[in-house]
């Protein structure tokens, strides 16, 4: 049995796409009961988002891959948030809920009446958690945002890409993902709060605040030389070697952060003497002189076969690691121990399950990980309006 750390806590998750229904998977994975509320005959965006789509049991399809990567362990109720009899229920779920996580545009939910100001006046404990693109203030606030165009405002896409081709985003939606994880690390820290103060709070989670603050060590060099940091493409701006160099039948990765890692990896090459020589000493050295090194190493690392050259230099102490494609990635004998892909249960779907991958939290050895496969759209309504545990009557 999974833990379930957050068992007895329940979340109203008002979210489509991919921040807050992160964050309420995550919730799930936790052991939270989360009621993922979508629009009657709609539902989430990314239902749509295909393909690939999920093949149901009758040869129809039970929506994107997209959905079922982000919506494990919930349950689903559609409403129609048009009619009143909508309103009413999203306002007694949210009477029973201990978190609310919604994506609406600011001010969005005030003509429903189910706004966090509203809802928390009668209920002064909800935590609320509202994430957009730019926060429930200052001149962007009523824009919507989304996953690319926030890369590129909140600067990372300066960061990333072949200095001499154009700027490449993340390939999975990093500004998304990162918002989700520190909405989901914020409703923690509401909840261990709440229960000193007895009140919830009000969350403004904007995923260009997140994609800001997770510049980390390139905002910092930013901030500290006043100058912008270049593209490097594969390389890294603060330490070297470490990049993609190229074998006799393909590319690997060498990650040395210390000095001593690079005097192996010249030993390995036998290139021993490049160790002592002061343009390449020290990390600060070879930072000044990365291109010729690079040249250096990259010509005797395409002398080796691809595994050859892996095998040794981690033999040495050396990280370095192979380019997986995902059908590697799945394959590899470390991701299968720790049970990183998994089946979850689902009669109406072709084969009898929906694959996924694992959340990465292990605690005293077991997986924290929903067991519940992703919702068909409404296909829990009676049992949510029923739920005495959200205000229904159950029997």
């Amino acid at each position: 049995m999974a833990p379930q750390p957050l068992k007895g806590v329940r979340v109203l998750e008002l979210a489509r796409v991919l921040a807050g229904p992160w964050s309420g998977q995550l919730l799930a994975d936790l052991g939270a009961d989360v009621v993922k509320v979508e629009r009657a005959g709609v539902g989430d965006d990314t239902r749509q988002w295909g393909p690939p789509f999920l093949t149901g049991a009758d040869g129809g399809d039970l929506g994107a891959a997209y959905y079922h990567a982000t919506n494990r362990g919930k349950r689903s109720i559609a409403v129609n948030f048009e009619d009143a009899e909508g309103q009413a229920l999203v306002r007694r779920l949210a009477a029973h809920a201990d978190v609310v996580i919604e994506n609406f545009k600011v001010g969005g939910l005030v003509k429903y009446g189910l706004d966090h100001a509203s809802l928390r006046a009668d209920h002064p404990a909800l935590i609320w958690c509202s994430i957009t693109g730019f926060g429930q203030n200052g001149p962007y606030a009523p824009r919507p945002g989304y996953d690319f165009m926030i890369q590129g405002l909140g600067g990372v896409m300066s960061l990333t890409g072949d200095p001499q081709g154009e700027p490449v985003k993340a390939g999975i939606a990093i500004a998304d993902l990162f918002t989700g994880m520190y909405a989901t690390v914020a409703i923690l820290a509401a909840l261990q709060g709440r229960r000193d103060s007895g009140v919830g709070c009000h969350i403004d989670m904007a995923l260009l605040d997140t994609q800001v603050a997770v510049l980390s060590n390139q905002a910092m060099n930013y901030l500290v030389s006043g100058e912008n940091p270049q593209r490097v493409g594969n390389a890294h701006v603060n330490v070297a070697p470490y990049q993609v160099f190229p074998a006799q039948d393909g590319h690997f990765i060498i990650a040395s952060g210390t000095d001593p890692q690079f005097a192996h990896i010249c030993d390995v090459l036998g290139l021993s003497e490049l160790a002592q020589d002061p343009r390449y000493r020290h990390n600060a050295d070879r930072i000044r002189h990365r291109e010729e090194l690079a040249a250096l190493l990259a010509a005797r690392t395409a002398t080796f076969a691809r595994d050859d050259i892996l095998a040794r230099l981690t033999a040495a102490g050396v990280p370095v690691g192979p380019i997986n494609r995902l059908n590697d990635v799945f394959a590899d004998p470390q991701v299968i121990h720790r049970g990183l892909r998994m089946d979850l249960p689902h009669p109406g779907v072709a084969g009898g399950s929906v694959p996924g991958v694992r959340s990465p939290i292990v605690m005293d050895g077991e997986p924290v990980v929903a067991r519940r496969a992703s919702p068909e759209l409404g296909a829990d309504g009676d049992d949510v309006r029923a739920d005495p545990n959200w205000g229904g009557t159950a029997g």
